[in-house]
């Protein structure tokens, strides 16, 4: 990566202001039925780290699209430096300094990370490609970032935190000066991320512009110089970070004034612990070798039962235990007091177990079908081949949950892949409350989406406890598990620690019990566990 120009004037943190490396102003794009932007407005300073922040829908996604040539404007000005630019295409941005890292990493991984960093642009001679350049050229590029690895590995084995900077290392090599970084920690846990935050802050000095795009508000407020607000496809404000509280940033991302945002943000008395006759289904020692250790739980009726631990904890491994996904090695399940065999997620199904898996993109939603076909692909595939639902059935199914849910979409015909994160796992949750289920499995049903949606989720989570239904909820946010859960199991490295009912459930006894305090969780939590 060259360094950055003679000319750039770095902003420091204290807020002196160089030149404006980038302005986009008055931008409008729109597609069919959907005005995506509005006369949005954005600013960026070299040296600086700029959060963009909205809703799911907000417009964020489209505004990097436009900025980096995937989507031409229908009206606005993009200046780079002072001048007038017109990105026609990725690599076309690229030439211009504008690199992005995308929440889902775009690497290959049977590839090594010298072949990632250098692909498209490996040094020849002769018209034979010189692996020697490519491999100095890699550890260079790793170098920048302050980290040492070996470049000659397989970039699948190494974790996810690794790729992430092997991501941001091979945007950097194209003599970027501008980096957008699309959700760059939804992945990493929180050492993962502060070691992100130690990169950023060097390219940050070496005066790199940064655009940060993330739904973790303490992550902004941490990282960012500055912040700008979308909402509906509209430009709301553009604030120095340290003078916007976080009450009024969410109330401005979601529309709302602050006390609405307060009452939304205080959390009720937990409804009590489900009982034993309550009991819907019964876990004793069920675990895989090599994936998870011997895990004992009862998922009752009328119940949310939270799973906690880091990531890698095993949370997921027991959810694709538990749906047939993977299949146990000891121990076993019982519904309603019968052993039952899930071998398969028919089985699964066929007891009325529902799943909705952590990456909704890739094992979740159908993303060229529209969101009716998707709402109706379980209950479809449940009745079987002979027994269809007809077009007008599905229509009025999907008009129902689009409305109980309250996705935002032109209509049922529209593709799913076109709807903002949060729309999406709305339309997930409706294809299997579709299926009437007894058990839900919710595993990281927030992940990526906005405050917003997150309140919605949270709020139909509730609604469906209430219901009777018993719920499975695994989030790498403590707070979201202490707020949703009546009783919670906590995990570290794959084996089963404890578990909290009722008032015991804190973040502290949480993470107590995961960093193996001295203390007892009578200490930790104020009852004894």
């Amino acid at each position: 990566m060259g360094e950055p120009a003679d000319n750039v004037l770095v902003e420091k943190r204290s807020g002196h202001k160089g030149f404006a490396l980038l302005e986009m102003r008055g931008i409008f794009k729109g597609f069919p039925s959907v005005q995506a932007l509005d006369n949005v407005d954005f600013t960026l300073h070299a040296g600086q780290v700029h959060a963009l922040m909205g809703e799911n829908g907000a417009g964020k996604s489209t505004l990097i699209k436009v900025l980096t040539g995937v989507y031409p404007r229908d009206e606005g000005e993009i200046r780079l430096d002072g001048i007038p630019v017109h990105p026609r295409s990725t690599k076309h941005a690229e030439s211009l300094g504008i690199s992005t890292v995308y929440q889902e990493i775009n690497l290959i991984p049977h590839l090594s990370v010298a072949e990632n960093i250098c692909l498209g642009r490996q040094p020849t001679s002769l018209g034979t490609i010189r692996w020697g350049a490519i491999k100095r050229h890699a550890r260079q590029a790793m170098g920048r970032l302050g980290i040492d690895i070996d470049v000659t590995r397989e970039v699948s084995s190494y974790s996810i935190a690794i790729q992430q900077m092997v991501a941001i290392a091979r945007a950097l090599d194209t003599n970027a000066r501008l980096l957008v970084l699309d959700e760059p920690t939804s992945s990493l846990d929180e050492h993962e991320a502060a070691e992100l935050f130690e990169v950023i802050g060097r390219l940050r000095v070496r005066g790199l512009g940064i655009i940060f795009i993330t739904h973790f508000l303490d992550q902004a407020y941490e990282i960012a110089d500055r912040i700008t607000v979308l909402r509906n496809g509209r430009f709301v404000g553009e604030y120095p970070t340290a003078d916007l509280p976080r009450i009024e940033l969410i109330a401005r991302m979601i529309g709302k004034d602050t006390r609405e945002v307060t009452a939304m943000e205080t959390r009720s008395e937990p409804a009590a612990p489900g009982d034993a006759a309550g009991a819907l289904v019964a876990v004793e020692a069920l675990g895989r070798r090599g994936s998870v250790g011997p895990v004992d739980m009862t998922l009752s009726r009328g119940e949310v039962l939270g799973l906690a631990g880091l990531l890698g904890s095993g949370r997921t491994e027991i959810a694709r235990l538990l749906f047939g996904i993977d299949k146990p090695d000891t121990g076993g399940i019982s519904v309603d007091g019968q052993s039952v065999s899930i071998h398969s997620p028919q089985k699964a199904i066929a007891l009325g177990f529902a799943f909705t898996p952590e990456d909704r993109r890739d094992a979740g939603i159908i993303p060229n079908l529209s969101v009716r076909e998707n709402i109706v692909l379980a209950l479809q595939a449940s009745r079987g081949a002979w027994r269809t639902i007809g077009r007008k059935g599905q229509r009025q199914l999907a008009e129902r949950f689009i409305k109980a849910l309250n996705i935002r979409t032109p209509g049922p015909e529209q593709q799913v892949k076109n709807l903002s994160g949060g729309n999406q796992q709305k339309v997930l949750l409706a294809r299997w409350l579709a299926t009437e289920p007894k058990l839900l499995i919710l595993d990281e049903p927030t992940r990526g989406i906005d405050v917003g949606a997150k309140s919605e989720i949270e709020k139909l989570i509730a609604s469906l406890r209430r219901e009777g239904m018993a719920i499975l909820f695994i989030s790498s946010e403590l707070e979201e598990v202490v707020r949703d859960s009546q009783r919670v199991v906590v995990l570290r490295d794959r084996q089963q620690i404890g578990q909290l009912a009722g008032k015991q459930i804190t973040e502290r006894a949480i993470m107590h019990l995961i960093a193996k305090h001295e203390e007892s969780a009578e200490d930790a939590g104020g009852n004894t566990v």
